[in-house]
C-alpha cells in the first residue's frame, strides 16, 4: 500500500516508523528542513521536503497514485486543507489529525465528505478515552478493546501474592479448567517475551492477556489484584485531555482539576460546572495535601510536560493513592516507566498511531495496536477464504516462534485456540507478535 504522511513531528515520525514494519511504501512530506533531514536519516521512507498544502509538493509526491494520505501536523486547518487537496488530486483515502472537538460534533455544518476527509482523528479525545478506561478498570495498566469490547487485551503487573506465579502456564490453565483467557506476552526487565506452555511467571512481570470480559474479574483476582471503587479523582492539567477526562467522569465521580494558569482556570470552570477547578501549582505538596490528595481514589497527570507528569504521578504513588495515571509522550521514556514505579502510562502518540493503523490495513487486518514500552504488535486478522491458516489445524503449522494466536472470535463467541483448533473463513484472530516474526505471521493470513 502506498501511504503519504504529512508532518514529521512526534506523531508523524512514529506513524512512519510503525507503518514501515508492514512493508508499506511510505512517503513523508515535511516543511522543516531539520525534521526532514532527521526523518531521511532514521526512517525507511521517501522524504519529500515541502508544504503538504502545496499542490506542487503533492504532485511531486505522486499524490494520484497514493492509497492513503495521513495529515498529522499540529496545524489542523493545514491538515484538513491537505486532505481536501489530496482527494481532489486523486488520493483514495484521507485521514486528518485535529484538536478542535467541533469538527467531530454530529451537528457540524460540514460533513467529512465535504471536508475531503474519510477519518478525523482527535488525539486528545483518544487519550482521554484510554485514561477513563484505565480509571474504571483500576487494576489494569493497559486496556485495548477488540470487536466493540467482545475481546479485551488486559495489561497487569504481578505482585508477590499472585496465584499465577511459579507454575508453568500449561499446568496453570489445565488446573483452572482452561478458562477463556490467554497470556499472550510478558514484559520482563525491558524484554518482551511471547510465552509458551513451559514458561513460568515471576513477581514483577508485566503480563498481557486476551480475555473474555465476563471472566475478567476472576482473572484479575487470580493475578492478585482487586479493583478499587473510584469515587474521587484529582486531575493535574487543564488542557483538552484533562477536560475530556473530567467531563467523561462527572457527575458519577467527584473530580478536582488543578490548573496553574489563572485565565485558563476561569475558562475551564465555565465549561465544566460539575468539576471543582483549583488554580495553583500541581507540584506544590502543600496544595495537594490541602485539596485532599490522600483521600483520592485516583490521580491523573496530563500536563504538557512529561517530566512534570512523571514526578507528580510518582508523588501520588508515594502518598499511596490507589490509582495513578501519567501522560508520557516521549517514546524514549516508555520502556523505563515501569522500572521507576509508574503502573499506568498513556502515550498520545501511540494512541494516535494505533487509531491511524486501524484505518490503514490490508483486507485481512481488522485492527492493530501497539502498547507503551512493549516491543510487540497486537493484530486482529480477518480469516479469508483462501488464507493459508485455514488449510489445517494449528498443530500442523509452524507458527513463527515469536508470535502467538491468543484468541478467536467465531460467530461472536470467544475461543481460546489449542493445537487441534482449525481456523475457518470468517473467524477473527487476535495475534500477538514481535516485529521479527510479523512478516511470517502475515503470510499465514494472506489470501
Amino acid at each position: 500500500m502506498r501511504i503519504l504522511v504529512i508532518g514529521a513531528g512526534a506523531i508523524g515520525f512514529q506513524l512512519c516508523k510503525q507503518l514501515a514494519q508492514h512493508d508499506h511504501d511510505i512517503i513523508l512530506v515535511e516543511l522543516d528542513p531539520r525534521r526532514a533531514r532527521r526523518a531521511g536519516e532514521q526512517l525507511d521512507a521517501l522524504v519529500v521536503p515541502g508544504n503538504g498544502t502545496s499542490v506542487r509538493t503533492l504532485r511531486s509526491a505522486r499524490i494520484e497514485q497514493t492509497d492513503v494520505v495521513a495529515a498529522m501536523t499540529t496545524n489542523e486547518e493545514a491538515n484538513l486543507l491537505a486532505c481536501r487537496l489530496a482527494k481532489t488530486l486523486g488520493a483514495k483515502s484521507t485521514i486528518a489529525r485535529v484538536r478542535n472537538p467541533e469538527y467531530t460534533l454530529p451537528d457540524y455544518p460540514l460533513s467529512n465528505e465535504e471536508l475531503g476527509v474519510d477519518l478525523i482523528i482527535h488525539p486528545e479525545r483518544e487519550t482521554a478515552d484510554a485514561i477513563v478506561r484505565l480509571i474504571r478498570q483500576s487494576s489494569a495498566t493497559d486496556i485495548i478493546e477488540f470487536e466493540n469490547g467482545k475481546v479485551q487485551l488486559l495489561g497487569i503487573r504481578l505482585e508477590e501474592d499472585s496465584r499465577l506465579l511459579h507454575t508453568p502456564l500449561a499446568e496453570l490453565w489445565q488446573r483452572s479448567n482452561y478458562p477463556p483467557v490467554r497470556i499472550v506476552a510478558i514484559q520482563r526487565k525491558q524484554q518482551t517475551v511471547i510465552p509458551r506452555g513451559p514458561d513460568v511467571l515471576v513477581a514483577g512481570d508485566q503480563i498481557y492477556a486476551v480475555c473474555d470480559p465476563t471472566y475478567m474479574p476472576e482473572f484479575i483476582a487470580a493475578a492478585g489484584k482487586k479493583d478499587t471503587i473510584i469515587a474521587d479523582v484529582m486531575i493535574l492539567g487543564g488542557g483538552l485531555v484533562g477536560q475530556f477526562v473530567a467531563s467523561s467522569l462527572t457527575p458519577k465521580v467527584n473530580v478536582k482539576l488543578i490548573e496553574s494558569r489563572v485565565e485558563k482556570s476561569w475558562e475551564i470552570a465555565d465549561r465544566l460546572p460539575e468539576t471543582l477547578i483549583i488554580q495553583g501549582d500541581g507540584m506544590d505538596y502543600d496544595l495537594l495535601a490541602s485539596e485532599g490528595i490522600l483521600e483520592m481514589d485516583a490521580f491523573v497527570s496530563v500536563t504538557g510536560d512529561d517530566e512534570t507528569n512523571i514526578i507528580a504521578t510518582l508523588m501520588a504513588r508515594h502518598l499511596e493513592v490507589p490509582r495513578a495515571v501519567a501522560l508520557v509522550n516521549r517514546i524514549d521514556y516508555l520502556p523505563i516507566t515501569p522500572t521507576i514505579g509508574l503502573d499506568a502510562v498513556i502515550s498520545k502518540q501511540l494512541l494516535t498511531v494505533n487509531a491511524v493503523q486501524r484505518h490503514i490495513h490490508h483486507q485481512e487486518v481488522v485492527s492493530m495496536a501497539t502498547l507503551p514500552g512493549v516491543d510487540a504488535h497486537c493484530i486482529e486478522y480477518r480469516v479469508l477464504e483462501n488464507s493459508k491458516i485455514t488449510k489445517k489445524q494449528l498443530s500442523e503449522f509452524k507458527i513463527p516462534r515469536h508470535s502467538l494466536i491468543g484468541a478467536l472470535l467465531r460467530d461472536d463467541q470467544l475461543i481460546i485456540p489449542t493445537g487441534t483448533t482449525h481456523l475457518k473463513p470468517g473467524d477473527k484472530a487476535v495475534v500477538f507478535t514481535l516485529p521479527q516474526a510479523l512478516a511470517d505471521v502475515e503470510k499465514l493470513f494472506t489470501s
